[in-house]
């Protein structure tokens, strides 16, 4: 399976035309109609579904398509990582954070690096703790900030001075938000949403220690974003860390800590025993340096 094919796949796949990716191509239509056919034949599945007016994927198509830009992400990384050896410190680092307070500390860190090396440039992906993890894993992903508890054995990692407060999200107009600090108690019969990663929950479980099975939970959530407007509709309230609220979400949210207070770590990590690119190699020893 050659890179070269993949990318006629992909192209046809997004613009759903044969005919149209090889205008964009630049070559035939038989000629790119006879590379996915013997696509087809080495993988021994069918594609696509070919219609009168647009071709789709077929489930084996998707399954190839999502591999396939694993693969040339990838691809395209290690080319770029050979430029970079000719041309010293430049091309591109690829960096995950979550949603946290902490995440600032990234931004800092960027700016103190661009300043010294201006020709590198940054990919930067937010999501979980286990989404940062899994892009590190394929190689898509080369530094992230992850927030605690997370398991990190297989990564290098500086664990960050900073901890990250546990608490509610709820509208300012509530009663919670008239409190100064949230207890167990308080959130008996309040409808809540909580992380879906399991790991989180076992923790907040652990705190609410007996009143955890009293609270009534009506969802979950990745990502913080996803969940604000839904609270500022009254749905509930979000348990969440303070650093996941960015004051321009909303005028009609606050944030108020659990009492007694809980808090989790964050660390900057990355695989153990991988060969980065100079540039990236240059970073991590910058990131060590200024923390």
């Amino acid at each position: 399976m050659e890179l070269r094919v993949l990318r006629y796949f992909m192209t046809v796949a997004r613009v759903e035309s044969i005919t149209h990716a090889a205008d964009i191509l630049h070559i035939t239509q038989p000629t790119l109609s006879r590379q996915l056919a013997d696509l087809e034949e080495e993988l021994g599945s069918q594609l696509f579904i070919r219609g009168k007016r647009k071709i789709s994927l077929t489930d084996a198509g998707l399954l190839l398509l999502e591999r396939a830009e694993e693969i040339l992400t990838i691809a395209d990384k290690t080319e770029n990582e050979f430029k970079d050896q000719k041309n010293l410190i430049g091309g591109k680092i690829s960096i995950g954070s979550v949603e946290a307070l902490t995440s600032q500390v990234l931004s800092k860190l960027l700016k103190s690096f661009s300043e010294e090396y201006p020709q590198v440039s940054y990919h930067i992906f937010s999501g979980t703790g286990d989404d940062l993890k899994e892009k590190i894993d394929k190689g898509l992903l080369e530094i992230g900030i992850l927030l605690e508890p997370i398991n990190i054995e297989k990564y290098d990692f500086i664990r960050l001075p900073e901890k990250e407060r546990w608490g509610i999200l709820t509208k300012s107009s509530s009663s919670l938000a008239q409190k100064e600090y949230i207890t167990p108690k308080d959130l008996i019969g309040v409808p809540l949403f909580i992380s879906s990663r399991t790991v989180v929950q076992n923790e907040i479980a652990s705190w609410f220690a007996d009143e955890y099975s009293q609270l009534h939970f009506i969802g979950t959530y990745n990502l913080m974003s996803n969940i604000v407007n839904l609270v500022e509709n009254d749905m509930g309230a979000a348990i969440c860390i303070e650093g996941a609220l960015k004051m321009e979400d909303s005028s009609h949210l606050c944030f108020r800590p659990f009492y007694p207070e809980l808090h989790f770590g964050c660390v900057i990590a990355w695989k153990k025993h991988k060969i980065f690119s100079q540039t990236t190699t240059r970073f991590i020893q910058f990131i060590k340096h200024a923390l």
